[in-house]
């Protein structure tokens, strides 16, 4: 299948090398100097992109304000966006993944980083769009369902789970995206035992999914099991997640900053964009979401 990305920045040279490295490795590509132009083109036909790398500083309309109007759009909200920025430090990384980026990019990077970013957010589209087209079917069932207990093990099954539990909600593509994010964290830092710090070093590496079967294989730490309980109150729904590894607060596996990269990417995405609320509890190896329905 072929992706189209669309390359927003103000500066000729960077789009230009952008795209020379994109279409070297199968992209397709469209480029915008600016955050105007780009919003117009996503209005027309956003449907057509599967990913979109923006530059966080533009004149006129900059690159997080751009990403904002994106995840406010119900047509393009599950868009995935990659900021590019120049400003690497905690509170900038903070608050463009608030905003709804999907990743970032600190300038310079690499060909290989690039190429690794971009196919982790196209791949995120697709798998989107084929558990949306999946789960359809059953929104109107989801209206009815009053509780529910879930366990699983594996990204797939997360992948399927969060899909279909988010058409329950008023926006199905933002609480998919994070009640996903917080189930991935639920198996990677909870019950497989892996730091921040050795994910982001195995992924530089190319042993990130390597690693992450080897440990699933594992007979102790690869049967442990994520529960996923589903309540509908009457005036929200509630999503809590627990896993079964070591007595480690949530709150520790949130964002870190290190040698300018963050840590803890998926717990910041789920944080804002995706719920009303995000209670963490304790040591307790559990996390509540809530999603607060409209009144009739």
């Amino acid at each position: 299948m072929s992706h189209t990305v669309l390359l927003v920045d103000d500066e000729p040279f960077n789009l230009e090398l952008l795209a020379e490295q994109l279409e070297d490795a199968g992209y397709r590509t469209v480029t915008s100097g600016s955050g105007e132009d780009a919003w117009r083109r996503l209005n027309e036909d956003g449907a057509s992109y599967s990913a979109v790398l923006l530059d966080k500083m533009m004149p006129g309309l900059c690159g997080v304000e751009l990403l904002r109007r994106i995840k406010d759009s119900p047509r393009l909200e599950c868009l995935p966006v990659v900021l590019q920025t120049a400003v690497s430090s905690a509170a900038s990384v903070q608050a463009g993944l608030a905003a709804g980026a999907f990743y970032y990019l600190a300038k310079p990077f690499t060909r290989e980083m690039l190429l690794a970013v971009v196919g982790a957010a196209v791949g995120h589209r697709d798998r989107l769009a084929h558990l949306k087209a999946r789960s359809g079917q059953q929104a109107d069932a989801l209206q009815h369902l009053a509780d529910a207990r879930f366990t699983l093990r594996t990204h797939g099954e997360a992948q399927k789970l969060a899909a279909l539990l988010a058409h329950a909600c008023p926006q199905p593509g933002r609480v998919a995206t994070g009640l996903f994010e917080l189930l991935v964290n639920a198996i990677e830092h909870g019950n497989l035992e892996l730091s921040f710090e050795e994910k982001a070093r195995r992924q530089d590496e190319g042993t990130w999914e390597a690693e992450l079967e080897k440990r699933l294989a594992e007979p102790v730490r690869g049967g442990r099991r994520v529960t996923l309980a589903f309540e509908r109150l009457a005036d929200r729904l509630r999503f809590t997640v627990s896993d079964e590894g070591r007595s480690v607060d949530w709150q520790a596996r949130r964002v870190r900053q290190g040698e300018g990269e963050a840590r803890g990417r998926g717990l910041l995405i789920a944080e804002r964009p995706a719920f009303d609320a995000l209670e963490y509890r304790g040591k307790d190896n559990s996390v509540e979401a809530t999603v607060f329905l409209a009144a009739d």
